[in-house]
């Protein structure tokens, strides 16, 4: 099933037919969709339709049986370091070093990628420029885990752990942004915070898929959906 793609025939990242099959089952059936900067899609469907596949085809991880994906009108490839710069992904749980402090996390996240936010990357992105530099260290505050700074991992409820996640995700530069469920464990104050992030980060011309199943924040921050798994 193809879903209804974000307007447009054209975008930063294009996924053409794209469909996952794996020993004769179908995991992703074909789904077309086109990322403009700057908007935000909302990968809808039941649990199992293939929300999850699809954004890890999204992010490179995982290569379609069919179909292609495109990054600034090239073939999507993770091997390519201008690639990697531009996409960032929340779709499993990030490592977290068990030894580093919250703060520890976001500083080396910080640093890892502050080539990328000064144009000093071994490859260069020269069409998928990246459009955002990323919150940073600021990731911290704005998703409320200032009294969390000195933590360590083993020290985080669930709820706490989805928020570090997400801050270690919005912290590095990016084009490109997906995120698998990013409201789940969350009250809706925390909520709250998600949708801020994404808001930001489309204002700043980044291109946004997230899989959901929150009607709220849909409605808050999709510019449009697409619907995998339907007959």
């Amino acid at each position: 099933m193809t879903g209804t793609p974000a307007p447009g025939n054209s975008g930063l990242l294009v996924a053409d037919g794209v469909a996952v099959e794996l020993d004769g089952a179908e995991l992703l059936a074909p789904t077309t969709l086109a990322l403009a900067a700057g908007t935000c899609v909302a990968v809808r469907g039941q649990n199992g339709a293939g929300k999850t596949t699809l954004l890890r085809v999204l992010s490179g991880r995982l290569r379609p049986t069919a179909g292609s994906v495109r990054l600034a009108g090239d073939a999507l490839d993770e091997r390519r370091a201008d690639h990697r710069a531009a996409v960032a992904a929340l779709i499993e749980p990030p490592t977290l070093y068990p030894d580093l402090t919250i703060q520890d996390q976001l500083a080396l996240i910080e640093a890892a990628w502050s080539g990328a936010r000064s144009g000093s990357r071994s490859e260069p992105l020269e069409r998928a420029a990246i459009a955002a530099p990323g919150f940073g260290s600021g990731a911290i505050d704005h998703f409320g885990l200032e009294g969390l700074r000195t933590r360590f991992p083993h020290e985080l409820s669930s709820g706490q752990r989805q928020l570090v996640s997400l801050a270690v995700t919005f912290a590095r530069p990016a084009s490109v942004l997906l995120l698998d469920e990013p409201e789940q464990r969350l009250d809706p104050d925390r909520r709250g915070l998600v949708a801020k992030a994404i808001e930001r980060a489309r204002a700043q011309g980044v291109a946004v898929a997230f899989a959901t199943h929150d009607p709220e924040l849909v409605a808050r921050v999709a510019d449009a959906e697409v619907v995998v798994g339907v007959a």
